[in-house]
């Protein structure tokens, strides 16, 4: 079973959550790289707080499978030096780190400031659009979102249609409890600012502690109608919330 035709991504979604529906994370994730989608699929990490994770799983699957990372120019410096720190712990040998257009930048966000002007539209030129170059000849990449996360993740599916493209979210239905797990037994590293009350680690301006028993997610654009950077939209949806 390969997928061919990107224009049959919603069927072709529908058929692999039928087949791999009770696949465990690890079995999911072997059949989507070996067969499914070999040489045509990737794995897109931030390096955040629960990054280890999925990126730990892959590298005991394969460790070349390109590992996609957008450095928006606005990151913690404690995320990239994670990012060195699981890249050398796991062996992995093909992280391929995305910058956004500096010709974009220089017409849409020329002081680096847009982050306050229009979240949505930095997101997008920083983010969203340097990952959509980045996945052209892809046929499906893989997320890290969970349903706890809540929002618009709280109905999220393991395997769904993304832009002519097949997502897959292989730990979506996993808990908190079952990530601290994980950690504990492969005795992972956990991001620095973690301990630091950082629960969901995105770009630093954008970025606040969460109080204590707070949702996971709440330090990411906190005080704004914004829970989401936009790569988990559809293009047209994400160009149209930045305005553009």
């Amino acid at each position: 079973m390969s997928y061919l035709d990107p224009d049959l991504s919603g069927p072709w979604a529908a058929v692999l959550s039928d087949r791999y529906g009770r696949a465990d994370a690890q079995q999911l994730l072997t059949a989507m790289v070996h067969d499914v989608f070999p040489g045509r699929i990737a794995l897109v990490s931030s390096f955040g707080a629960e990054s280890a994770v999925l990126l730990h799983m892959l590298s005991e699957i394969d460790r070349h499978i390109p590992v996609l990372f957008v450095d928006t120019g606005k990151l913690f410096g404690e995320t990239k030096r994670y990012r060195d720190q699981l890249v050398a712990r796991l062996g992995l040998t093909n992280l391929q780190t995305i910058s956004p257009d500096p010709n974009a930048l220089s017409g849409k966000d020329p002081k680096g400031l847009l982050f306050a002007q229009n979240p949505d539209a930095c997101c997008y030129w920083r983010k969203v659009e340097p990952l959509e170059r980045a996945l052209k000849g892809y046929g499906a990449w893989i997320s890290g979102r969970k349903q706890f996360h809540g929002g618009a993740r709280t109905h999220l599916k393991r395997i769904e249609a993304a832009d002519k493209r097949i997502k897959i979210s292989p730990l979506a239905d996993w808990s908190r409890a079952d990530i601290e797990r994980y950690f504990d037994r492969r005795d992972l590293p956990k991001h620095p600012l973690e301990a630091d009350g950082y629960l969901s680690i995105g770009c630093m301006p954008c970025t606040q502690r969460v109080a204590p028993g707070g949702d996971i997610r709440s330090g990411r654009w906190s005080g704004l109608d914004k829970t989401e950077c936009g790569i988990h939209l559809s293009l047209s949806n994400a160009r149209k919330q930045a305005s553009l």
